[in-house]
């Protein structure tokens, strides 16, 4: 992956579903292919307790499949999420990304181009099974005068149709970060709200990094390395969510200054250069976020709206924590019940639910003005 984080896929069945807005003998390969993959996935998932029971395991994918385990029965008991048999099969991934996901921008503006599929509407990014695919899916975006990113996605969450395998590509990840991942795709499978993937993702992710504190810091203590690396990637995010809102803002002043197109253009790479040079300076206070190199790759609009539909507004869900006394499941059903009250602008309703909070002392990067 070239400058993006790998992050998870927001539901493989839209891919499924896709032939009605495809046609003729490509569109039926594109939904064979995806059928098959899904349908593979599922084929080959192993009851994760009778892996478990295999005496040849090595220590590090037992502690980590134990980890599964606990972990969704606490986000079933302690957070509300909607489990039933998700993530209590492993299914084999002989591969490190499940998808190649597509996505592009007008090279002036940071509004990202919008597929249209079955189920969840509108979406920022396009998924292949192939990378060569996307790739030549992403040369002929740029063909057309757009900026894009073509990344891998090693997780997914079929949005409750299926009772969704781990994945074992996800056993490389770290016990915190699985953790955190699973919790992240449960919170799609418990809600989904059609055509706003950066509310979904930023949601999901703000749900799975707390969630992981939550679990943590219940089951092995407050005080446990566990619990502080979970504490570190959550702190970590809110600071990482507010360089990027300040990177976003100039990147909206120079799209938004009524320049011709081609001066945007010439001085855009000096704002990029900015940007990379600020996240420099910040990277080495971060954790759980090493995977991410935007300071060492060439940056465009499809590269940022890719951070930035995973880390918008992640200080007001944080303070929204804060007014519910650090309850988890408290605040995951409140953003659940203000998302559905006003699902044209959810972050709005999120602010103004959490305004008192941001203004008296919110988290890292937390601003009482919008």
């Amino acid at each position: 992956m070239a400058a993006a984080r790998p992050g998870p896929a927001l539901c493989i069945l839209a891919l499924v579903l896709a032939a009605a807005m495809l046609s003729g003998c490509s569109g039926v390969a594109y939904v064979a292919r995806a059928a098959y993959e899904e349908g593979r996935i599922l084929w080959n998932r192993e009851p994760i307790n009778e892996v478990l029971a295999k005496p040849e395991l090595d220590a590090s994918t037992r502690e980590k499949l134990e980890t599964v385990l606990q972990v969704r029965e606490f986000a079933e008991h302690q957070l509300g999420l909607s489990v039933d048999g998700a993530y209590s099969t492993v299914s084999p991934v002989d591969r490190g990304a499940v998808v190649y996901v597509v996505m592009a921008a007008r090279r002036d503006s940071l509004k990202p181009y919008l597929w249209w599929f079955p189920v969840v509407g509108y979406v920022p990014y396009r998924g292949y099974f192939s990378e060569s695919r996307a790739r030549a899916e992403a040369e002929s975006m740029e063909a057309k005068g757009y900026d894009t990113l073509v990344r891998p996605a090693v997780a997914f969450s079929s949005l409750g149709f299926f009772a969704d395998p781990l994945l074992s590509n996800l056993l490389k990840l770290d016990k915190v970060v699985l953790a955190g991942v699973i919790i992240h795709e449960l919170f799609h499978r418990t809600y989904f709200l059609e055509s706003d993937v950066m509310f979904d993702e930023s949601a999901a992710n703000f749900v799975g990094t707390r969630g992981a504190v939550d679990f943590f810091t219940r089951t092995e203590g407050a005080s446990s390395e566990d619990a502080k690396a979970a504490r570190a990637v959550y702190e970590s995010n809110l600071v990482f969510a507010h360089f990027l809102l300040q990177a976003e803002a100039k990147l909206l002043r120079l799209y938004g200054s009524g320049l011709p197109k081609n001066k945007i253009l010439k001085r855009r790479k000096k704002v990029f250069t900015e940007i990379q040079a600020d996240y420099a300076k910040i990277k080495p206070t971060l954790s759980g976020l090493e995977r991410f190199n935007l300071d060492k790759h060439p940056l465009n609009n499809a590269v940022m709206l890719n951070y930035m539909l995973y880390f918008h507004d992640q200080d007001d869900f944080a303070a929204l924590e804060k007014l519910n006394h650090d309850d988890t499941r408290a605040t995951i059903a409140r953003i659940i019940a203000l998302a559905k009250r006003n699902p044209s602008d959810p972050f709005y309703a999120i602010w103004e639910a959490s305004r008192l909070a941001l203004a008296s002392s919110g988290p890292p990067g937390a601003s009482a003005s919008r």
